[in-house]
């Protein structure tokens, strides 16, 4: 993470924890004021992304994976309607693995 990117990071926050609007000047004057020089597109890309998607929400999915959360919550609702069926998918297929060959089976060993 660049400096430009962290000091646009830290004024999102302050500016948040103050509860003040986070627009791309207000970002750009807090770093400004903390003696830090950016390019100009940093305070307004992180203007926007605040705008989208709000700063409690990048807070909690800090640690998130990626895709992999939306995959799980779009599945539960339709889990939720016909739990008891897909159970029953699950246990058949389990019945029809077969069951993995020991070396003794095939006639030699690995260690032989």
């Amino acid at each position: 993470m660049s400096a430009g990117e962290l000091a646009c990071t830290y004024a999102c926050l302050i500016l948040f924890d103050d509860g003040n609007a986070i627009t791309a000047e207000k970002i750009a004057t807090l770093v400004k004021a903390a003696g830090i020089t950016v390019e100009s597109y940093w305070p307004s890309l992180f203007a926007k992304l605040v705008e989208k998607r709000s700063v409690e929400d990048l807070i909690m999915n800090v640690g998130a994976g990626g895709g992999g959360a939306p995959v799980a919550v779009a599945a539960a609702p339709a889990a939720a309607g016909g739990a008891a069926p897909a159970a029953e998918e699950k246990k058949e297929e389990k019945k029809e693995e077969p069951k993995e060959e020991s070396d003794d089976d095939m006639g030699f060993s690995l260690f032989d």
